[in-house]
């Protein structure tokens, strides 16, 4: 099928854009390739396709509504991967017009060209950070989500309930996907285990959070993939069985659906550091810090929805995928 995969220079959109080509999809990219980070990382990912006869790219930011119309009304792709979108829970402080900009008006925009355009099937990415100050664990997507800690998860927040709105309105079939901590090659710079290996190497201390006592569902990137894909090829319809009177809020009478995406396995920090310092035969130097503003002690996923709905399991655990992602490490920036 004809697929629209926004973000396709960015971590995760390159991944999902490359295994759709190897499945036989056509895939339209978007990315506007800003500078937020290293521009060469994200057209290194970009080459690793952008030369495959099914692949069209084009470079243009999601708030150019002139330009989004112009891909649905040119490509019109039956399918939808929403995955951009301005990244860094931190950075959203500095910069918040920047992520409304991208986040709520850029989605807008995708969602009026799934309106107008008959798409099948919008996939769009959210967050576990939507789950803000809730402490109960594991996070379920039955559990409220009304009191995001940052203006990124709030941004996410708006993308869910925007997406329900066109669901109910023009009956367009969207699932939203909370990402839990992706990591794995091609990874971004300002994640944790981008910013630990690059410190450790050079000898520099890292900067530990919350004095370590986090703990994470960090979810390798290949078992992402696989859970966007098939989520892709599972429609949603209307639950018959929603109740207005108790409304759940992980589906819907119209054709929404929201699911966890992530490992069930809880990693502590300190653990995640200790396999790195092992992968790289060199002791981590840390500095113990507070709690960040807007930080989450922990975050758990329960993914007992996607489970029952697409079979979807994660099979790469912190021990592997740590290994995989420092093989890619070494070979992109030729270090020993």
């Amino acid at each position: 099928m004809k697929v629209l995969v926004t973000g396709t220079a960015g971590f995760i959109g390159s991944h999902v854009a490359l295994r759709l080509l190897e499945r036989g999809d056509e895939v339209i990219g978007l990315d506007s390739l800003n500078d937020y980070y290293d521009v060469n990382l994200k057209k290194a990912r970009l080459a690793r396709f952008t030369d495959h006869p099914n692949y069209t790219h084009v470079h243009g930011d999601l708030a150019d509504r002139a330009l989004v119309e112009g891909v649905f009304a040119q490509h019109k792709p039956q399918r939808v991967i929403n995955l951009a979108a301005q990244a860094g829970v931190r950075y959203a402080a500095e910069n918040p017009h920047i992520y409304v900009s991208s986040n709520v008006t850029g989605f807008l925009h995708i969602l009026e060209g799934c309106r107008h355009h008959g798409v099948e099937h919008l996939v769009f990415a959210s967050t576990s950070s939507v789950y803000g100050a809730n402490t109960k664990m594991p996070f379920s997507e039955h559990q409220s989500t009304e009191h995001p800690l940052t203006l990124y998860a709030a941004t996410k927040k708006a993308n869910e309930q925007m997406a329900h709105s066109y669901a109910h309105l023009y009956g367009i079939p969207s699932t939203g996907l909370r990402f839990f901590t992706v990591y794995g090659p091609w990874g971004r710079p300002d994640m944790a285990l981008f910013l630990f290996t690059k410190a450790i190497l050079a000898g520099e201390p890292i900067k530990v959070f919350n004095h370590g006592h986090h703990k994470r569902s960090f979810t390798y990137i290949d078992d992402i993939v696989e859970g966007i894909i098939r989520t892709l090829d599972n429609t949603p319809v209307a639950n018959s069985a929603w109740n207005s009177n108790a409304p759940d809020p992980a589906s819907s009478n119209a054709p929404y659906r929201i699911y966890n995406i992530g490992d069930e396995q809880a990693v502590p920090l300190l653990k995640y550091i200790e396999v790195l310092e092992e992968c790289l035969d060199r002791k981590a130097d840390m500095q113990m810090l507070p709690l960040q503003a807007g930080d989450v002690p922990d975050t758990e996923a329960d993914i007992s929805e996607l489970i029952t709905s697409v079979d979807y399991r994660p099979v790469v655990g912190v021990n592997e995928g740590v290994r995989r992602f420092m093989e890619w490490y070494r070979d992109y920036f030729r270090r020993d």
